[in-house]
């Protein structure tokens, strides 16, 4: 079973970037068939998927507006294979990017079977 640890400021300053780190342990993330996913939870509402990258660095981002204006475009996924991470980057952030951030893997079912446990993140001035 694979562990998962986010890293990151937990407050960020409004147009700021919001930049964030998981450090897997237990597998690698290049392990196949494997997706390394960033999901966020704000105050009251329901989780939302942000984006992930795969085991051989695709990446793919939410397009949903369910929550809110779209994150695709300001947002940004990448890995470092030498040191088994992948961070988020959220550009241009607001109050409402206010949020706590998970860092999460699935298979190809699409079941997040590990989980961080999660790091508070709050946009303000």
């Amino acid at each position: 079973q694979v562990q998962l640890q986010e890293s990151g400021p937990g407050l960020v300053s409004p147009s700021q970037t919001l930049s964030l780190t998981c450090t897997v342990s237990g597998g690698s993330i290049t392990t196949g068939r494997y997706y390394w996913s960033w999901i966020r939870q704000p105050p009251g509402k329901g989780l939302e998927w942000i984006g992930y990258i795969s085991y051989s660095g695709v990446k793919a981002y939410s397009d949903s507006s369910y929550f809110g204006p779209s994150l695709k475009r300001r947002t940004s996924i990448s890995r470092d294979t030498s040191t088994n991470q992948f961070s988020l980057q959220l550009y241009s952030v607001t109050p409402e990017d206010t949020a706590v951030y998970y860092c999460a893997s699935s298979g190809e079912d699409w079941a997040f079977g590990s989980w961080g446990q999660g790091t508070q993140v709050t946009v303000s001035p």
